[in-house]
């Protein structure tokens, strides 16, 4: 074992960086914790407004969603310094319901909705995670990161031109400080920093206030007035079911994304389902519900350095503090520092590296085009579930395309006249791609009257390539030819003998 030669303690470990009691024990790390959860909270007022009104509800439901979706999912969530809060995808989905048939049936719907994640996060659906693959992952990413930038634009379109001098003096402090300390996260002194100029100065720029009217009271529980009735089950299921999946799948990417930044393994099932759990407790307070949200998780994590549930819960706490004990000061923030803020959590979000020309150079083109449609797609439809959806399709597509193309197959033919013998040698995997081309490698007409196909270096991995051999042997028979199939491992056996005959020859 190493020793540390300077008598000092060691550095902790990612691992140990997340234990709550041991940051309670460090006030170093304990003061990340607070001015981190601190930032995000402020940062998350004007976006919680923002979703309440692209959801069509009052702006206190999204700030009490987010107090709720963050102090819950604390506790319950298996990604330690991720932000759940209110989201935009989230409202995106629910805004027709609320449009059609009002609150109580949005609050119906986000119960619902939890314990559908609630189910889904126990039967395993984190497991799928594996099946993205990093170039849907980098585009996710970049996507994510050009959405939030485009986010801001309106921030900056339409204003008093003094708004463009305080974004630049909070840009400037957001990337400069960092080279000068690190004791005190930048966000922080960019949003204190331009709130006192404007506010001692009486400029008049647009400011969180503007957005709309915060609560002056704590949340409350609240049991939806809706009839429980097959009727309304209708009604809200198909909504219930998209907040689920929508929910789950960005919140177990962004899982995911702190995992590689933090250096840290997190329980993406426990994720899920706390995700779930949150879900109905902000339901019964009357939320409109959430997820993970990249952006603020990115100050949390990225800008703060923030590390452990402290800062989660604490982000929660702070939004409810600010908005009803301290709703008069907040609204006086101005959006300028808010903006600065998001652009330097957009800046820092985008994998840079991914499109130098060193890295598309190296990349194979399918990597690229995947993570091309990954981002183009997320940013026509600002849906971050379609755009990694689509990304995946991309690449299943393009990897069968690729894999079919592996498959070899070599002919010999052995003995003498009257006893010849055609072999071929397949190798590759044969599924639904591969094995169609399969059908076309055999000299039919030419081969000898016995023909051998070789699997031993092959896997069957559908019905389709079962199929397939059917078809082969039997083009042989029609021309007065047997057809010995050899070398088949145990499962390709087994699915050979379950469905050989069956499936008609399709050719």
């Amino acid at each position: 074992m190493a020793t540390n030669t300077a008598g000092t303690a060691p550095a902790p470990t990612p691992e140990q960086l997340q234990s709550v009691r041991g940051t309670l024990l460090s006030p170093r790390r304990l003061k990340t914790e607070v001015l981190g959860g601190l930032v995000v909270a402020l940062a998350l007022i004007p976006e919680a407004i923002a979703f309440s009104i692209i959801a069509g509800v009052d702006p206190r439901i999204g700030l009490f969603a987010s107090f709720t979706m963050a102090v819950t999912i604390s506790f319950v969530g298996g990604r330690p310094a991720m932000i759940s809060a209110a989201t935009g995808a989230v409202a995106l989905v629910t805004a027709p319901l609320v449009k059609s048939h009002g609150l109580d049936y949005l609050v119906a719907a986000v119960i619902l909705a939890g314990i559908f994640q609630i189910i889904l996060g126990l039967s395993g659906v984190a497991k799928l995670m594996r099946f993205i693959p990093r170039s849907v992952m980098v585009g996710f990413v970049n996507a994510l990161a050009i959405l939030i930038f485009l986010s801001q634009v309106p921030e900056l379109i339409g204003v008093p031109w003094l708004v463009y001098p305080l974004t630049a003096l909070g840009l400037l402090i957001v990337f400069g400080l960092p080279r000068l300390t690190r004791a005190v996260p930048a966000p922080l002194v960019a949003i204190v920093v331009l709130t006192l100029i404007t506010a001692l100065a009486a400029v008049a720029v647009p400011t969180v206030g503007d957005k709309g009217a915060l609560p002056d009271s704590l949340p409350s529980v609240l049991v939806p007035g809706v009839p429980i009735t097959l009727e309304t089950l209708q009604v809200i299921f198909p909504f219930a079911l998209a907040m689920a999946f929508v929910g789950l799948l960005e919140s177990l990417m962004t899982a995911k994304l702190v995992d590689d930044i933090t250096d840290t393994r997190s329980s993406k099932t426990r994720e899920a389902w706390g995700q779930g759990v949150a879900n109905v407790v902000t339901g019964f307070f009357g939320g409109m519900g959430g997820c993970a949200m990249i952006g603020q998780t990115m100050i949390n994590v990225k800008a703060s350095g923030a590390r452990t549930r402290i800062s989660t819960f604490l982000a929660g706490v702070f939004l409810l503090i600010l908005v009803v004990a301290l709703g008069d000061i907040v609204s006086l923030i101005p959006m300028a520092a808010l903006v600065a803020v998001m652009i330097f959590v957009s800046v820092a979000t985008f994998d840079w590296h991914s499109i130098r020309p060193a890295t598309l150079k190296a990349l194979p083109r399918s990597e690229t085009l995947v993570m091309v449609a990954t981002v183009t797609v997320v940013v026509a439809t600002h849906n971050l579930a379609i755009g990694v959806g689509v990304g995946v399709l991309v690449a299943m597509v393009l990897f069968a395309r690729r894999v079919a193309h592996f498959v070899t197959v070599v002919r010999t033919v052995t003995g003498a006249d009257g006893g010849r013998t055609a072999t071929y040698r397949v190798e590759g995997e044969l599924f639904f791609a591969s094995s169609n081309d399969l059908y076309t490698q055999f000299e039919y007409a030419l081969d000898p009257e016995r023909v051998v196909i070789d699997l031993h270096a092959s896997h069957l991995w559908d019905a389709s390539t079962v199929a397939t051999l059917d078809a082969i042997t039997e083009k042989y028979r029609r021309h007065g030819k047997s057809v010995e199939i050899i070398g088949l491992n145990d499962p390709s056996v087994l699915m050979r003998e379950r469905l050989a005959g069956k499936l008609g020859t399709g050719h």
